[in-house]
């Protein structure tokens, strides 16, 4: 027959499962995850355009699962670690993650078909100074 939990020892079960508040821990995490994958991501774009350089390998598709994978866990991250900064600024946990989501996605977006456009320039022949303060550009 299972013994019976009581109140009390099943809230300190609850309170032992849950994260602490503010998550200065999970913050770390998604910073660390952020910046292991932005250099793996970095390092995979750069052996890509190495292998164009010596080989003539083509560049295009950039999407490949390794880059796609690495970038992702770039996005994961920092959506992570904004988000549970919002969290320590006093923001509540959903529209924390939310706003953080939304950033993460719409400039790592960006970023990405700015990638694409260069790498297609590269590729082509035509590789031309990049202007940031021309936003038409990067859409």
């Amino acid at each position: 027959m299972p013994e019976e939990i009581s109140a009390q020892e099943l809230e300190q079960l609850l309170q032992m499962m849950t994260l602490p508040q503010p998550p200065y821990l999970l913050a770390g995490i998604g910073l660390l995850m952020g910046v292991l994958c932005g250099l793996t991501f970095g390092r995979q774009v750069q052996n890509k355009l190495d292998g164009w350089k010596q080989d003539r390998l083509p560049l295009m598709p950039l999407g490949t699962a390794e880059i796609n994978l690495s970038y992702a866990g770039t996005l994961i991250g920092v959506t992570l670690f904004i988000g549970c900064c919002l969290q320590i600024f006093g923001f509540a946990s959903g529209a924390a993650l939310l706003v953080a989501l939304l950033l993460s996605l719409l400039t790592g977006g960006a970023l990405f078909s700015q990638l694409e456009r260069l790498m297609q320039q590269v590729e082509a022949g035509k590789f031309k100074a990049v202007d940031f303060d021309n936003f038409d550009e990067f859409f």
